[in-house]
């Protein structure tokens, strides 16, 4: 390399080395490449921001619109006026006008923190059928019921094990269609449910209850001839203070199961308590053929008078529930949680004996059989009916019906629970013999007491509500027609035949007027615009849900279900509950 003299010590190179040569040539490249990238980004930038501005530009003037959105007056069919609000060429009408004028639904509801309304055009529910139905296992979908807590079920009766209903009558009566729907839903739940879980408080054997015994009771454990095991029996003062108590702390499992006999002015008392307000309330299961009443914080379920030994099985909660709410029906809509409540004692008092004291989560099986066994006992054996005993007035124009009354339905609901109390008692002939008798009120004419009416004098029809003219209540047919199934599929051949007669005449029947009861948006109750010439008795959504699912569950029992007259009528029927219509001309 050659170097040239400059200034007194120093030197330079003729040429730049060959480093600084690179980092030129680089620098270089690097500001060509940003300055591609810069000019890359600047139309990127444009391109997006432009798009963006144009948006912002529309939200502005949505924004303007809102501003100037304003209140003006909407008259309704010339008949009335109702406030409502235009926004440009929208004009935006109260869902509360909505929800009356056209009875659809709507809430608001909000998800992860955002806000939005749901409307729904009906507010009930269809259950699809996932196999063929079978009269031996769940019916329909009626381990979805809960038919003790109803408003209009006074209690559950301490005396039978079944609902008291309160629908047509405020003193009380047994309906024979909420007791059969009670019993169907607990056999359903004790299918679909888990096993109960169950805490043996006192069986005089193994399990042994520490009793705490006042001076003036006597107590002992002796050998029952009846049960050949030991049982408890104890006899106390008249002093109410004096009772034989079992303190407890339990909580979860508030059903309870007891075999008990009382005799005189004697009781079994629960102690509960809310466990947030400290709240104290007494069940007492008295010898008394009332029902129910209550005092305060007392609450009085009679078992009755006769001195014999029973089974007693009580969801304490439902009894509580009932017990607040049977003097101020406001404190009806009061839910009472299980899991806030406990029981902390059991008092007897008077004189009698116990066995088997059971505290469980369910007892289903046991209140299916409660069931069973009062169809048994209540049912007339020379009509082969349960007597409805209360006045029933359908509408005007049609008779009404004095009490003692059939209904196809309590009948056919009365024979499915019976059929299944044969078929998972293995067998029991009682259960059997009052199903077949059942089937008597079928065959006499609804003019003559029975519940069979006749369409155009040609199609057979179960009746509902046997009334002069007739009705044809759409629903309470088509369960008739399942207890019918139900009885034919499970009973001996032989003993089946008659209900598989009169099975097959009403699903003849069924498919000739089926479409009788579609009004074109929704499904008619009845057939009342054809039998008294009114206007149609539009079904609720909850009784239009029900002939969707009842069509449903036919279609599987009705050859090919994926072309069922049934199925196809059923799906159209839903479309109805989103909304869509027949076709208009």
């Amino acid at each position: 390399m050659n170097l040239v003299d400059n200034k007194p010590g120093y030197t330079r190179s003729v040429e730049p080395p060959l480093f600084f040569i690179m980092m030129r040539f680089n620098l270089k490249v690097t500001l060509l490449f940003l300055f591609v990238i810069g000019i890359l980004t600047i139309l990127t930038l444009y391109s997006f921001c432009g798009s963006r501005v144009k948006e912002w530009g529309n939200i502005n003037s949505k924004s303007l619109d809102v501003l100037t959105t304003e209140e003006i007056d909407c008259e309704i069919n010339g008949d009335y006026i109702i406030g409502c609000r235009k926004e440009g060429d929208d004009v935006y009408l109260p869902f509360s006008f909505l929800h009356r004028y056209f009875e659809v639904y709507g809430k608001l509801a909000t998800y992860d923190g955002v806000e939005r309304f749901e409307w729904s055009h009906s507010y009930s529910k269809v259950y699809r059928p996932k196999s063929k139905y079978d009269p031996k296992g769940v019916f329909m979908y009626f381990e979805n019921y809960n038919v003790e807590v109803r408003d209009r079920v006074k209690c559950v009766s301490a005396i039978e094990g079944v609902p008291v209903s309160t629908q047509w009558e405020s003193q009380g009566y047994y309906y024979p269609t909420q007791i059969a729907q009670f019993g169907l839903s607990h056999f359903s739940k004790n299918l679909t449910e888990p096993e109960p879980r169950r805490k043996m408080i006192d069986d005089s054997d193994r399990d042994l209850g520490k009793w705490i015994i006042p001076s003036t009771a006597k107590f002992e454990r002796i050998i029952d001839n009846n049960f050949n095991s030991k049982i408890l029996k104890f006899i106390t003062s008249d002093s109410y203070e004096e009772g034989i108590r079992l303190k407890m702390d339990h909580v979860l499992y508030f059903v309870m199961s007891l075999d008990l006999i009382l005799s005189g002015n004697s009781s079994v008392t629960i102690t509960l308590q809310n466990r947030e307000t400290k709240q104290i309330y007494f069940l007492h299961y008295i010898t008394s053929d009332v029902w129910i009443t209550s005092q305060d914080n007392n609450i009085y379920h009679g078992i009755g008078t006769k001195r014999t030994w029973k089974k007693l099985t009580r969801d304490l909660i439902v009894d509580l529930h009932k017990g607040i709410s049977f003097f101020d029906k406001d404190k009806s809509k009061i839910k009472l949680s299980r899991s806030k409540m406990r029981l902390t004692e059991i008092t007897l008092r008077g004189s009698g004996c116990i066995d088997n004291l059971t505290l469980s989560s369910s007892e289903h099986i046991q209140q299916f059989y409660d069931t069973a066994e009062w169809f048994v006992k209540h049912q007339d054996k020379q009509t082969g009916g349960w007597p409805i005993p209360v006045k029933r007035k359908l509408a005007p124009g049609f008779q009404d019906l004095q009490p003692g009354w059939y209904s196809s339905m309590s009948q056919g609901h009365a024979i499915s629970v019976l059929s299944r109390a044969y078929y998972h008692s293995g067998g029991d002939i009682r259960y059997l013999t009052a199903a077949l008798l059942g089937l008597k009120p079928f065959k006499v004419s609804s003019d003559l007491g029975g519940v069979r009416a006749s369409f155009l004098d040609k199609y057979p029809w179960y009746e509902e509500y046997p009334t002069q003219p007739a009705s044809f209540v759409l629903n309470g047919f088509i369960y008739s027609l399942l207890g019918l199934y139900d009885l034919m599929s499970i009973a001996p051949l032989e003993d089946g035949r008659e209900a598989e007669v009169l099975f097959n005449d009403g699903m003849v029947s069924l498919r000739r007027m089926i479409s009788l009861f579609d009004m074109g948006s929704v499904t008619s109750y009845d057939l009342r615009h054809f039998t008294i010439s009114t206007a149609p008795n539009l079904a609720r959504w909850d009784y239009h849900a029900t002939h969707v699912n009842q069509l449903l569950l036919l279609s599987t029992i009705d050859g090919d279900s994926s072309s069922s007259l049934f199925k196809v009528t059923a799906e159209r029927w839903i479309g109805y509950m989103n909304g869509k219509r027949a076709d208009h001309n």
